[in-house]
């Protein structure tokens, strides 16, 4: 040793997981076990506590409501909770049994929730006869979004005695129900009410008006057409409109009402179409202030987009936008620049918003290549996936940061041989958060590996510095609360 020149390692730079031992530089090592990195240098990571004591969670997300930050967390046996951390209040949301993961999307307040499974062959699928469900965070279970129709005797409408006024001839009028969430349901009942008025100084007496069913319904509203000079026996054939002052208190049977059709302005035509029960699929994401739900169990390359500002009234005729078909369901789906994106597992398309309906939105192909993974778009903190101007994205080649391109080399590059070792079936337990205050990317990995990434020197694949963490329990799923700590999902209690 007496000639030996010692080597200065200024930095530690974490794992190299690539090629033969030989190739590892100098300043990496082949093994990087339980540390995080610190300027210049690495410690122990931080230990573990229990934040939850509840058996077998499988998947955990953040949930902002009104009232602060929760979660929502599923666990063995399809029970979806509810867990509020600053009262230690736990709500069962939801129990599907079929289950084997979900998606879910916050929107004013509310979680609208969507099961899905995962087969044996490692595919995402929508469950059969299963819909998108609603959670208005008040402790009470989740019920399906949307809501039918009115039902019940035939509607009734005559010329009153009392004074008002309308326009001579023929209306139909029919019930619209409005939920706790917003949502206005198709007119109904069944039989609408038909009123031929001869006088123009009266009212108009509506009766037999249905009692909704569930306490979700808070109001209702009357619908009529205007004078129809020919009718053709299609009740549902024509344009509604709002009726001015036309709400109905929930348990109201009758309703008189004046208008001119003059006054039908707002209108109602649309929500003849809407889909009164949402069927379920494999995720939700938000676009342009629409909810949009993809891949259902029928039809794995369809996309489901609601009305501005209505996440719950999608269209069963302009709601719909088709994805090129190719045999894989669509897995994941993001905002970016304006942009809607759609992954499949080797394919991306953007699909602009036209200013029209989303059926005549266009998707384009963007590459044929790479994808994501069912839960492989980068959550940011406890928001969307989109950190300053990128989103960061996993799939079968690795961790790719994309901005509206693919950017290469992959940031796993210095761990290539390690994200390659992944079963191709095992990609739907891979979940990535990103904490953007303290620049670490946090990636859940199968085999009880969590995969953590440090850019606080660059992000960038030579600068960013990987470390595995691993733990004496099962590393299920992963999220962030109180902005950047994080939450392990375990079998074990």
């Amino acid at each position: 040793m007496r000639d030996h020149e010692p080597i200065i390692i200024e930095e530690f730079n974490g794992l190299w997981k690539r090629g033969d031992s030989d190739s590892c530089p100098i300043d990496h090592w082949p093994d990087c076990n339980n540390v995080k990195f610190i300027e210049s240098g690495f410690e122990t990571r931080d230990g573990i506590d229990t934040f939850f004591n509840a058996a077998n969670i499988r998947r955990m997300y953040n949930f902002t409501t009104e009232a602060g930050e929760s979660l929502l967390v599923w666990v063995s046996g399809g029970f979806i909770y509810h867990l509020v951390p600053s009262t230690g209040d736990i709500f069962l949301v939801l129990q599907i049994n079929d289950m084997t993961d979900f998606g879910f999307v916050a929107i004013s307040g509310r979680a609208y929730i969507t099961p899905f499974l995962t087969n044996a062959d490692g595919i995402q699928k929508a469950l059969d006869n299963e819909f998108v469900y609603v959670y208005l965070a008040d402790g009470n279970s989740a019920r399906k979004a949307a809501g039918i129709a009115p039902t019940g005797t035939p509607l009734v409408a005559v010329q009153s005695a009392t004074a008002g006024f309308n326009d001579i001839g023929l209306h139909i009028i029919a019930v619209v129900y409005e939920t706790d969430t917003g949502y206005l349901t198709p007119p109904g009942p069944a039989v609408f009410a038909q009123v031929t008025t001869t006088d123009g100084t009266k009212r108009i007496d509506v009766s037999n008006i249905p009692i909704p069913p569930g306490a979700e319904v808070v109001l209702k509203h009357l619908v009529a057409t205007k004078v129809i000079p020919v009718f053709n026996g299609d009740q549902a054939g024509f344009q509604f409109f709002f009726i001015p002052n036309g709400d109905v208190a929930v348990g109201a049977t009758t309703k008189s009402v004046s208008f001119y059709d003059l006054d039908l302005l707002d209108d109602a035509s649309h929500l003849i179409d809407n889909y009164t029960e949402i069927p379920a699929t494999i995720g939700l994401t938000l676009y342009h202030d629409r909810m949009v739900a993809y891949s259902t169990f029928d039809d794995i390359s369809l996309a489901l987009v609601s009305a501005v500002g209505e996440p719950e009234a999608i269209s069963q005729v302009d709601g719909l936008v088709v994805i090129p078909l190719d045999g894989n369901p669509i897995l994941n789906a993001q905002e970016y620049r304006d942009i809607l994106y759609f992954w499949k597992k080797t394919r991306t398309f953007a699909v602009p918003d036209n200013n029209d309906e989303p059926s005549t939105w266009k998707p384009v192909t963007l590459d044929q290549g790479f994808g994501a993974t069912i839960h492989g778009i980068a959550t940011v903190l406890d928001s969307g996936g989109i950190n300053v101007d990128f989103i960061l994205i996993a799939n079968f080649t690795g961790i790719l940061i994309f901005n509206g391109a693919y950017s290469l080399p992959e940031l796993t590059w210095k761990i290539k041989d390690l994200w390659l070792d992944i079963d191709f079936t095992d990609f739907e337990n891979v979940q990535m958060l990103v904490d953007s205050i303290r620049q670490i990317i946090y990636i859940n990995l199968p085999n009880d590996i969590i995969l953590e990434g440090d850019y606080s020197n660059g992000l960038d694949p030579k600068n960013i510095r990987w470390s595995l963490w691993t733990f004496d329990i099962h590393t299920n799923t992963i999220a962030l609360i109180n902005n950047n700590t994080l939450l392990i999902g375990s079998e074990n209690v």
